[in-house]
C-alpha cells in the first residue's frame, strides 16, 4: 500500500485538530472539533473553508483546444464565452460516465478540474485522445469557500471577485498572491472556488480562517452538503455503467451536440446517449428519495415497491442536517421514478418508506447577479 499523498495545507489540518482519513490517495480531513451536523449548518448558516487540493487541476493548450475536447466530452465548449466555466463529462464508448469535471474557457488555453479518484486515468485519456495539444498537470493548491457569507469575506480580501456571477471564472490577486477564481462550489450556496501555487495555498488559508464567519469544513460536511444539493458523486452516483441520460444529466450535453444540432454527436458514446436524449428509451433514472423518521438510509440499500419487487437501489444517503430528515439519491426503474412514488429502502432488514422528491432538497444560493 502506498503512503497517502498530502495536499499544501496537511499541516494546518492537523494543527486545526483534523482527523485525518485515506481519501483518494490523499490524507484529507473528514472533520475537526465541531464535529460534521456543525459543519454542515455552519456553510449553511455563515461560510466554511474547505481544502479541494487534492482534485486534479489541468491546463489544455492548442489549436482550436474547444473543438478538440469536443471530441470527448458531450458539452458545447465551442459556445463556451471567455471566462465562463462549463460542467461537463467524459463519457466511454458504450455511453457509461468515465468522470466529470469543470471546464473554464481561460482565453489562450482550457482550464480543466477533474476529480482525484480519476485524475490519473483522466490525463491518459486526454493524451491518447488530443495527442496534438499540450496537456499540462498543475501543482497547485484548491480552496472553496461556500456559504451565504462568503460574498461578504470575499469583498475584503478581493471585491473584484465577488463582481462575477455563478460559474464565471477570472484572475485575480489576494494580498499579493495571484489566484484564479471561479463562482461555484459543490455546496448548493453561493461560494468561490480559488486555485493558488501550492506554496502560498497555507498562507491564502490562514488567511481567510482569519475572517470571523470562515470554519474549516472537512469531507463529511461537503458530503451532507452535496447530497443535500442534489449533486452526484463520481464513482457513487455516476460511473462507467451510467449513462448521462439515467443520471439526470441531459442538461450536460449542448443543444449543439445532441440531434439536429449544428455539431451533434462526435463524442463516445454519442449514438447511444442521443437517442436515449431523443427517444426517452432508458430503463432507469436517478432520483431524489426523502426519508420518514429519523433513520438515514445509505449507500447501497435496495429499494422496492409496494408490492416487494427490487426496483432499484440507494447511491448516496444519510440525514440532512438543513433538512431535518434522511436523504437519499439513487436509482429506480423508471415506472416509479414520478415525483411522490413511495418506495421502500431495506435498513438492517426493515423496509422504510421514501419518497421519490425533486432535487436539490435545498433551495440553492447561486449568485446569478
Amino acid at each position: 500500500m502506498n503512503e497517502p499523498r498530502k495536499t499544501p495545507l496537511y499541516d494546518l489540518h492537523l494543527e486545526l485538530g483534523g482527523k485525518m482519513v485515506p481519501f483518494a490517495g490523499y490524507s484529507m480531513p473528514v472533520q475537526y472539533a465541531l464535529g460534521v451536523k456543525k459543519e454542515h449548518e455552519h456553510t449553511r448558516q455563515a461560510c466554511g473553508l474547505f481544502d479541494v487540493s487534492h482534485m486534479g487541476q489541468v491546463v489544455l493548450r492548442g489549436p482550436q483546444a474547444a473543438e478538440a475536447l469536443e471530441t470527448l466530452v458531450p458539452a458545447d465548449l465551442v459556445g463556451l464565452g471567455e471566462g465562463m466555466q462549463r460542467y461537463g463529462l467524459f463519457t466511454a464508448e458504450d455511453g457509461g460516465i468515465l468522470d466529470d469535471l469543470m471546464i473554464v474557457n481561460a482565453g489562450d488555453h482550457l482550464y480543466l478540474v477533474v476529480n482525484a479518484a480519476c485524475k490519473e486515468q483522466d490525463i491518459a485519456h486526454l493524451r491518447r485522445g488530443l495527442p496534438h495539444h499540450e496537456i499540462e498537470v498543475l501543482d497547485r493548491g484548491l480552496l472553496a469557500l461556500q456559504g451565504p457569507k462568503a460574498a461578504e469575506v470575499m469583498a475584503r480580501l478581493c471585491p473584484a471577485a465577488c463582481e462575477m456571477v455563478f460559474m464565471q471564472h477570472g484572475k485575480f490577486t489576494i494580498e499579493g498572491i495571484d489566484v484564479w477564481i471561479s463562482r461555484s462550489g459543490y455546496t448548493g450556496e453561493d461560494g468561490f472556488e480559488i486555485s493558488v501555487p501550492a506554496e502560498q495555498a497555507e498562507a491564502l488559508a490562514r488567511r481567510l480562517l482569519a475572517e470571523q464567519e470562515v470554519e474549516p469544513i472537512g469531507l463529511g460536511a461537503r458530503d451532507s452538503l452535496r447530497l443535500e444539493a442534489g449533486l452526484c458523486l463520481y464513482g457513487h452516483d455516476i460511473d462507467t455503467g451510467t449513462t448521462p441520460v439515467e443520471g439526470g444529466l441531459i442538461w450536460a450535453i449542448g443543444k449543439p451536440r445532441r440531434r439536429g444540432g449544428e455539431r451533434q454527436g462526435g463524442f463516445p458514446g454519442a449514438d447511444l446517449i442521443l437517442h436515449q436524449v431523443a427517444e426517452k428509451d432508458h430503463r432507469r433514472k436517478r432520483v431524489g428519495l426523502l426519508g420518514e423518521g429519523r433513520a438515514p438510509v445509505r449507500e447501497g440499500a435496495e429499494l422496492f415497491d409496494a408490492e416487494g419487487h427490487a426496483i432499484g437501489v440507494v447511491t448516496s444517503g444519510g440525514f440532512g442536517p438543513s433538512v431535518g430528515k434522511p436523504v437519499a439519491m439513487g436509482y429506480v426503474v423508471i415506472d416509479h421514478a414520478a415525483v411522490d412514488t413511495t418506495v421502500y429502502a431495506e435498513v438492517r432488514g426493515k423496509r422504510l418508506p421514501m419518497v421519490v422528491s425533486k432535487m436539490p432538497f435545498v433551495t440553492p444560493g447561486y449568485y446569478r447577479g
